[in-house]
């Protein structure tokens, strides 16, 4: 091949990959255009699907996402094709056959094995052979054409007992040895069995010898065989987190004797060749020592990544679910952190989360001081107007959730009280972030405030705590850290910015995931509230340090300002579409304060009439939309699950009892529930409902209130069966 410029191996083609991109993710050419454009301008999701409807003819985050995902895909795609193109180059083995289908590759495994043959290698048998001497011999063997020479003779011209070939028998191994490495590193062949095996291949575990005992945790994996078709990303997953903690052997299974045959077909047809049954063993050879190990990486590679993708995607699904539980509002709150020998940790929050008081009670094992506590319980509560009482779900949580329960009903006093989850709560107190917030408190108090405020805001508290920590996922310590990171941190955006945020009481925290402002923004937008005063209008942000217009652009209509100059800074009207307001406005004869939530106004106004070539009715109606209702909250109503008095611990449960409990997880397997016994419960997909559901996801959240009947109980092993199909029956 001619020496190539370099301009030439820049693989990246704009225009088909949004042909690809349209056939794959089932858009229009000019959505996906339009995206990608809006993407590379340095626009956000939340911004584009929001306030961009008319470029991306009203695609939604997760579509959006999808094509953000694809385009950094086929991105890295033709980075590698590029570098893979230059190597080759510098070696001087770029042929013109070989650079065509390098460039048209779509897959990134099948452009690996492309390369296979042209990577530096470490030293193997075949090269061993090479220093030998021997490659000719093999080059003859590859070729299978008669010889015009006796075998003896043939071989014997290649022994040299100085280059470590004693013999006839030394020579032959070697050269066959050359043309297995041959054969293993033919990409057409790698890439046909890797089909071949993700299409009919199983994947098995067994137990090592000697681990049956001790690793009980994955005895459902000790001798398991599942369809690569068919095998579930929680069941790879686990086979695979048994592997990696010593347990389990986890390996690839085809059917040797069919790939064999076709092997030998292809390789050896039938001829007088000297060396045939040389080089039908050679076959064997080359399959169960470089292709067989070589596909089963290349199957595990495949499945990992499927794996990580799909247990992302669960994670991402039940953390949005979780940071969109339903708050119970801005009510001065108390937060308990349950215990045992270092008493109950108390913290009283006001209706902005701002700490007011903590103190220590004692009313469970061993001290018993329930006396003592009710008192303390009872200054707090009259003191600051208690109106919620959040108590962790931890260590002593049931007996001191009684305890509560028995000192409301002897003090005459009807506050809510709500048992929430404490996943995180412990790392968050431990972290900088809260010693920043409560520098003068102890780590066990920033517990009971992060409790307390979780039944306030859960999101505007979660969003403290690293997602992982939150326990919603499934093996998230073992999948593409990277990939989970970006699943996490855009879920945690989506959710924020879809709620809204009030940029005069938000925390830095929350500030950091708005639409275009991130951790350094955040710190000088609290910097300069904290010197100036809180914002009364939302183009006062463009004031903050280096806070530009691309920034106020995209952060703006997700940060609401609470009784400002103008009251469209309370809601997500977007401030490039104010003069829209005042049209509609106008025409009614009011000012544009007067059409927020006045519903009888706005619905006076056609949508039609203010259609303009920047602002379509899409994003009219979404500003109709939100002048009637501004500021809307996305989040459910709330409301408390009534867990069972009596029912404390495993112990108490009993088969057929139907009890009330909280979604905590769901995974592609099941859901899991908390009926207050300090172990979640498990529904099994089959117990979830009568008719066949592919996912549990379909009818079944995380924060979800439901009924379930409990089937089995497990004391030792600490499991617990549930259903909810059979609640009634």
């Amino acid at each position: 091949m001619a020496k190539m410029s370099p301009s030439l191996f820049e693989c990246f083609d704009l225009s088909r990959a949004v042909a690809q991109m349209s056939k794959e993710l089932n858009l229009t050419s000019r959505q996906i255009h339009s995206t990608v454009d809006l993407l590379d301008s340095g626009n956000t999701i939340p911004f584009i699907a929001r306030y961009r409807k008319e470029a991306t003819k009203g695609l939604d985050e997760i579509e959006i996402r999808a094509i953000e995902d694809l385009l950094e895909r086929l991105r890295e795609l033709a980075q590698r094709k590029t570098t893979i193109l230059k190597t080759i180059q510098s070696i001087g083995r770029l042929t013109d056959e070989l650079f065509e289908k390098i460039v048209q590759c779509g897959d990134r495994q099948v452009l690996e094995l492309l390369y296979v043959p042209f990577k530096p290698k470490r030293r193997t048998r075949a090269t061993a052979a090479r220093e030998r001497g021997l490659e000719p011999l093999a080059d003859m063997l590859l070729k299978q054409e008669p010889l015009g020479q006796s075998r003896k003779t043939i071989l014997n011209g290649f022994v040299d007992p100085d280059k470590g070939v004693p013999d006839a028998d030394a020579a032959l191994a070697g050269a066959c040895d050359i043309v297995a490495e041959a054969w293993a590193d033919d990409p057409d062949i790698r890439a046909e069995l890797l089909a071949d095996a993700m299409q009919s291949g199983q994947v098995v575990s067994r137990v090592k010898r000697g681990k049956k005992k001790t690793g009980q945790k994955f005895e459902s994996y000790f001798d398991r065989r599942e369809s690569i078709r068919r095998i579930p990303s929680h069941r790879f997953l686990g086979m695979k987190r048994g592997e990696t903690e010593g347990f389990l052997k986890v390996s690839l299974r085809l059917d040797d004797s069919r790939v064999l045959r076709g092997l030998k077909s292809k390789w050896v047809p039938p001829s007088e060749f000297e060396f045939r049954t040389a080089l039908l063993a050679t076959v064997e050879d080359c399959y169960v020592r470089l292709l067989l190990p070589a596909t089963e990486t290349a199957v595990m590679q495949r499945l990992k990544g499927q794996s990580d993708k799909e247990a992302s995607q669960v994670f991402a699904k039940n953390l949005g679910e979780l940071l969109l539980a339903p708050p119970a509002g801005a009510k001065v709150t108390m937060g308990i952190d349950p215990g045992f020998r270092t008493g109950c940790k108390v913290a009283v929050v006001d209706e902005t989360g701002k700490f007011l008081a903590n103190n220590t009670i004692f009313p469970t094992a061993p001290k018993n001081d329930t006396i003592g506590a009710s008192i303390k319980l009872h200054d707090l509560i009259k003191r600051f107007g208690v109106e919620l009482i959040a108590i962790g779900n931890g260590t002593a949580s049931r007996e001191t959730d009684q305890f509560v329960s028995e000192f409301l009903v002897n003090k005459g006093l009807s506050l809510t009280k709500v048992m929430v989850s404490e996943s995180g709560a412990s790392i968050y107190s431990a972290s900088e972030l809260a010693a920043r917030e409560y520098p003068e408190l102890d780590l066990t108090v920033r517990g009971a405030i992060s409790i307390a405020h979780r039944l306030q805001d859960p999101l505007a508290e979660l969003v403290k705590i690293d997602p992982k920590s939150i326990g919603v996922g499934q093996y998230q310590h073992d999948v593409n850290q990277v990939l989970l990171k970006s699943s996490l941190t855009r879920e945690v955006e989506s959710c924020v910015n879809s709620v809204g945020v009030d940029v005069n009481t938000a925390s830095r925290s929350l500030l950091s995931f708005v639409a275009g402002i991130g951790p350094k923004l955040a710190d000088r937008i609290v910097e300069h509230r904290d010197k100036k005063g809180p914002f009364d209008r939302r183009q006062d942000l463009l004031g903050v340090e280096k806070l530009g217009h691309k920034a106020y652009e995209q952060a703006a209509a997700f940060l609401r300002i609470r009784g400002g100059g103008n009251r469209l800074d309370d809601s997500a009207v977007h401030p490039e579409r104010y003069g829209l307001v005042e049209q509609m406005a106008t025409t009614l004869g009011v000012g544009s304060g007067k059409l927020v939530g006045n519903r009888a106004l706005v619905a006076r106004l056609n949508p039609d009439d203010f259609v303009t070539d920047e602002a379509g009715l899409p994003t009219v109606k979404d500003i109709l939309e939100e002048l009637a209702k501004p500021g809307r909250d996305p989040r459910k109503e709330f409301k408390e699950v009534q867990f069972k008095k009596g029912i404390e611990s495993i112990k108490d449960l009993c088969e057929g009892q139907v009890l009330e409990g909280s979604v905590t997880n769901v995974t592609n397997f099941g859901a899991f529930v908390d009926l207050g016994v300090h172990q979640d419960g498990l529904v099994h997909i089959s117990e979830l409902a009568n008719q066949f559901i592919s996912n549990p996801s379909e009818i079944i959240s995380v924060g979800d209130v439901v009924k379930v009947k409990v089937l089995d109980i497990d004391v030792d092993r600490k499991r617990i069966g549930l259903s909810l199909k059979q609640v009634g029956s």
